[in-house]
Parts: structure tokens; sequence; C-alpha cells
């Protein structure tokens, strides 16, 4: 019984740290949306916890903010207020991410003192972290891209961000997933291959987002079903820079357009899997899930297709990325669920166990 609580307490301190993350990922979209990201120049792991105290304080940081080419070419004659809302935001995503490492570090190191963390999943523990380490270094690293001849971050750059940061959140449900008590579904491999194939497109759909919002492409083409005038827009406008490869990343046109592809795609293959899940068990928790799955993707669409046709006020697109963290933590719950292929007991430890491994 003992040993249990342990793994409850270590599941739910993972999904907690996920919950973190979340909020983190919004606040990082608000960030995007009103622009803040450039409004700390420095990199101060440890003494940028810490806002401006004084007025003084205030001027220096706005100061330093002056010398950017955002300021300098899109926010010349911004007042100190104004910089201030900008500052906060940013401030806000950064401290998110120090708290995120805190939540994460603190009770790991107590967990494995105590012996709580079964041992076959340490070192996936501390690959994940090591992921928030490196998460932390392309945050910057991002940042960085804007601070010399860009008045925005590079799109590259902040589609890794974002990706890394939902590979993380989907790390440490699928994790605590493992640990929770569940018999396994015992579907086809077919249904647990096209569950982790949609769970795949997924990330896959949030870089693509990520490249949109860095080039600001859902301000423009801002029409649906159809785009630039027709549902495939031509050759010609999809491929006119060089290397060809530069428009799957900064052609605003392609961007969009692939965003959308990718978008019906997972739509309908998501119908697809429910229809399979249907026809071959019937009923039971991967048809519930097949079912839960298809319809966030479905409501993502229409969110998505409503952030479109509005230019993107800021609430619906703050909406718009939570509700695509939502459906990758359905889709990582679903494929972790038909992959399960062990009883309750296979990662509780045992009294034993838990004795020797106290002494870490």
């Amino acid at each position: 019984m003992m040993a249990d609580f342990h793994i409850r307490m270590v599941r739910l301190w993972l999904l907690g740290v996920a919950a973190v993350i979340f909020a983190l990922v919004i606040v990082g979209g608000a960030t995007r949306l009103t622009e803040s990201g450039l409004s700390i120049v420095e990199w101060k792991p440890v003494l940028g916890a810490l806002p401006p105290l004084t007025e003084q304080a205030w001027t220096s940081e706005f100061e330093k903010y002056q010398a950017i080419p955002q300021y300098q070419q899109v926010n010349r004659g911004m007042s100190l207020d104004e910089f201030k809302t900008i500052y906060w935001w940013e401030w806000a995503h950064r401290l998110l991410g120090r708290l995120v490492g805190f939540v994460f570090l603190l009770p790991f190191v107590w967990f494995l003192w105590k012996g709580w963390i079964p041992r076959d999943l340490r070192g996936r523990f501390w690959f994940i972290f090591a992921l928030g380490g490196l998460q932390g270094a392309v945050g910057w690293w991002m940042v960085s891209s804007g601070l010399a001849e860009r008045v925005s971050v590079a799109p590259y750059r902040l589609g890794f961000h974002l990706t890394l940061a939902c590979v993380i959140f989907a790390a440490l449900l699928w994790t605590a997933q493992r640990l929770r008590p569940e018999t396994p579904a015992g579907v086809p491999s077919r249904i647990t291959l096209s569950a982790i194939g949609l769970m795949v497109l997924v990330v896959i759909q949030l870089y693509l987002g990520a490249l949109v919002a860095g080039l600001d492409a859902g301000l423009v083409y801002n029409t649906w079903p159809l785009i630039d005038g027709n549902v495939v827009p031509s050759a010609d406008r999809l491929f006119f820079d060089t290397p060809l490869w530069r428009n799957l990343f900064e052609n605003t046109l392609m961007v969009q357009f692939n965003h959308r592809m990718v978008a019906y795609l997972i739509w309908l293959l998501a119908l697809l899997h429910v229809a399979d899940v249907a026809r071959t068990t019937g009923r039971g928790v991967a048809l519930r899930g097949a079912v839960w799955l298809a319809a966030v993707i479905t409501l993502q669409a229409a969110l998505g297709i409503a952030t479109l046709l509005l230019q993107v006020p800021i609430l619906l697109g703050l909406l718009h990325q939570a509700a695509a963290v939502i459906v990758l933590s359905v889709a990582v719950i679903h494929a972790e669920r038909l992959t399960a292929r062990r009883s309750d007991k296979a990662f509780a430890l045992s009294r034993p166990a838990a004795k020797m491994s106290a002494g870490l």
C-alpha cells in the first residue's frame, strides 16, 4: 500500500510539472502575440529573476531595448509605460520557465533520496531534466536572433522552442500515464500505430503553427476554405523563393497552406481512426479515447478557422494555442493507453526495493 502511495505522489508531481509547462506555453503565446519577446535583451538566469525595482532600473532596461532594431524600426516613440507592459509579459514567461526547473528538480531529488521512483524510469527522468535545461538555452538562442538584424525572432528558432516545450510536456504526461493503474486496451497493432502516428502529426502541426506565428502568416490570406483565391495556390506563388526548401519556412503563403493541409489530414485521419476502432473493438477505453481525440481536433480546427477569419485577435489566438496543447494531451493519453502492455503492478516499488534504494 505504501509503495502505491509513493507512485501516486510521483504521478501527481509529474502532472503538476506538466501543468506549469502548459501555463508557460500559453504565456509564451501571449508574449508572441503582444510582440513582447524582445523586451528583455539580456540572459540572466539567476539575477534576471528580479524585475526592475526602481525608476532608474526601469529606465536602464528601456534604454537597452531602444538599442535594438525592433524599437528603432517598429516601436520608435514608445513610452516607458508602454515598454513596461511588454516587459512584464516577457518577464512572466521567463519566471515560469525558472519555476518549471524548481518544481521538477527539487521534488525529483527528494523522490530519488526516498527511493520512490522506479529504477527503470530514473534514466527517463534525468533525460527529461536535461531537455528542460536545453530548453532554457534554446529560449535565449531564439531571443538573440532578434537583437541585431531582425525586428522579431527567427521563425525557425521560435518553432523549435515551442516544439521542444511540447515534447517535454508530452514526455511528462506519457510517463505520468505509465504510473497509472490501468488494464491494457488490447487492440491490434494497426490501431496502436495509428494512434502514435496521430500524436506525432500533432507535434508536427504545432511546429507548423509556430512558423505561422513567427511569420505573422495568420494576418494574411484571411479567407476560408480558399487561400489566395484558390483551394490550392498556384505553384509559382508557393515556390517563388530559392532555394526551394526556403519556401517551407519563409514563404507566408506556403507556411499557412502547409498548416491548413496538415490540419485537414489530422482531422481526416482522426475520423478514420474512430471508425477503425469502432469496427474492431466496438467499445471500451480505446473507442472513448479515439472519439475524444477526434472531438478536440474538430474543435481545434474550428478555432483555427475563426482565428484566421478574424485576423488573430489576441484572446482567440491564445485559445487556439491552448486548444493545441489540449489536443496533444488527449493524443498522448490515448496513444499511451493503447501501447500499455503491463498490469498496474508493473511499475510499483516493492517494500524491499524501496528500502534498498532509499539511500540514494
